[in-house]
């Protein structure tokens, strides 16, 4: 059987992730995976541009991971960038700047791209959880800029971008350590908001199983289940309560920085933001009414890797 070794690189509002797998027969084997968090759509929701600072942390971030792909020598790599590059001025010297680190130019794809890629990364390897969800699957990808639902179930049958995330919240309403009551009201209007637009546009009634992918949704799994440390092996697959992410988000949402920089299954870029991104997750439970999140660590990262062997263009 032939295997074949991709690299993909997924540059969202919040992380720049590279994953550098074998893939055969559908079967993907992990050489290198691995996150910095450079926060590169910091201040875009207020100014419409990327800062030189973002900028030069995401840049210290590609050259770490064009050392790695030379190491390991890929057939074909893929960049893919998401929320935050979508509409900033200063696009352009973003895109330079990973040509010239690269040798190749980024795709920015559209929210819909990005929800195709998201729900083939998440279900791919649903067959292989101790109890598999039921279709159709509600996924939903929280990230930092904006947050994906598509509803599928061998495939996506629709799917909706919306700009709510983790980053974006907490930059616009989430100021206060801890936020206020009026912030964390406002945040939830603006997270509802897009919730009505994804059932505008995705038959989210439809779902059997909600499949939760992103930093903010395998963090709240971390701490619902009582980790004293992150541990990617005991949160993929896991099964949390609609109760248990309420009670996680409520405890996130008064807490301080201090308190929450505490939590050992805490990265130290996800502190800012947690209380909102949980807060995400929290509104679409209630509002879906699904009982459970089943956590995966499979996500957009790993659709751009399985998307590289049957569309290597």
């Amino acid at each position: 059987m032939i295997t074949l070794r991709v690299a993909a690189i997924d540059c969202g509002t919040n992380s720049i992730r590279l994953l550098i797998a074998d893939i055969e027969n559908e079967k993907l084997t992990d050489v290198v995976r691995t996150m910095v968090i450079v926060r590169l759509g910091e201040g875009v929701d207020k100014t419409g541009e990327f800062s030189q600072a973002a900028l030069a942390r995401t840049f210290s971030a590609i050259d770490e991971f064009a050392e790695l792909i030379s190491e390991h020598k890929p057939e074909r790599v893929r960049f893919v960038a998401t929320s935050a590059s979508r509409d900033v001025s200063n696009r352009a010297e973003f895109v330079d700047g990973i040509k010239v680190r690269l040798g190749i130019e980024p795709d920015i794809i559209s929210g819909d791209e990005e929800a195709e890629l998201s729900f083939l990364g998440a279900t791919a390897d649903l067959i292989n959880f101790d109890s598999a969800p039921t279709a159709p699957y509600l996924v939903v990808d929280i990230g930092g800029g904006s947050t994906e639902f598509v509803l599928g179930t061998s495939k996506p049958k629709s799917a909706i971008s919306t700009n709510v995330g983790c980053v974006r919240m907490t930059e616009r309403h989430l100021v206060s350590d801890p936020p206020t009551v009026e912030q964390i009201a406002g945040a939830t209007a603006d997270i509802d908001a897009a919730i009505d637009q994804a059932y505008a546009a995705v038959p989210v009634a439809e779902a059997n199983s909600l499949i939760g992918l992103a930093g903010s949704v395998t963090t709240v799994a971390a701490l619902a289940l009582g980790l004293a440390e992150y541990d990617s092996e005991a949160i993929h697959g896991s099964r949390i309560s609609a109760g248990e992410v309420h009670r996680v988000t409520q405890e996130l949402l008064t807490m301080t920085r201090a308190q929450r920089a505490t939590l050992g299954p805490m990265h130290e870029g996800r502190i800012d933001v947690i209380a909102s991104g949980a807060l995400v997750l929290d509104r679409i439970m209630a509002r879906t009414g699904l009982s459970e999140v089943v956590v995966s660590e499979r996500d957009i990262l790993d659709g751009i890797a399985r998307a590289l062997v049957s569309n290597p263009s």
